[in-house]
């Protein structure tokens, strides 16, 4: 019996340097001399502007009437608590609050379909502010996202967990869920509202 040949497995073909002396002068890639940095030079650095509505974590802008901005499954998740909206966000943060809605949330609510039709009739109560999206899609998060890091004047409301995570990186933006059938609040000034659970 013959000797088994050995295969190279993940064997590539051998690829010709751009440096290659065989390579032409014009296919051939130049050696690029290293610039000293000059010492004397003035150094540009990118520093990130901060909102002037920041002191610190603790955010200026809230204050009564706080402006809460709804995300679709937390009306969902308040009707299958039996909560009303408006009464239970007073409750839990001891001043008038006034819900708002995007466009996005509504478009969201309207494709649930049937199934979702109390949550809808909800969002069109007269209590709830209207607040017209720009933006292209209807992607809620991304929308609601963007209008709080945009202006921070806003209390999200929501029981999603990716999206919580997403507002958690942004500064000064406190988060309402839903938890032990009533609301809670997080990342909120100790001295406002009712007391945390």
């Amino acid at each position: 019996m013959g000797k088994q040949k050995k295969q190279k497995y993940a064997a590539m073909k051998r690829m010709i340097s751009l440096k290659d002396q065989r390579l032409k002068e014009k296919d051939r890639e130049k050696t690029q001399k290293k610039k000293k940095a000059d010492p004397s030079a003035i150094q540009i650095q990118e520093v990130p502007k901060y909102p002037s509505c920041m002191f610190f974590q603790y955010n200026t802008q809230l204050g009564p009437p706080y402006h809460i901005l709804v995300d679709t499954n937390f009306i969902n998740f308040s009707i299958k608590a039996k909560l009303d909206v408006v009464q239970s966000m007073m409750d839990c943060l001891y001043a008038k609050c006034i819900p708002c809605i995007t466009d996005c949330v509504m478009a969201e609510l309207e494709k649930l379909g049937m199934k979702y039709r109390v949550a809808l009739r909800i969002a069109k109560d007269p209590r709830f502010d209207r607040l017209p999206c720009s933006h292209k899609g209807t992607y809620a998060d991304d929308c609601l996202v963007q209008r709080v890091t945009q202006h921070k004047c806003y209390i999200v409301a929501t029981v999603d967990r990716d999206l919580k995570r997403r507002i958690r990186k942004i500064p000064g933006v406190p988060i309402m869920y839903i938890s032990n059938h009533r609301y809670n609040i997080e990342r909120m000034p100790d001295d406002y509202g009712a007391p945390r659970l």
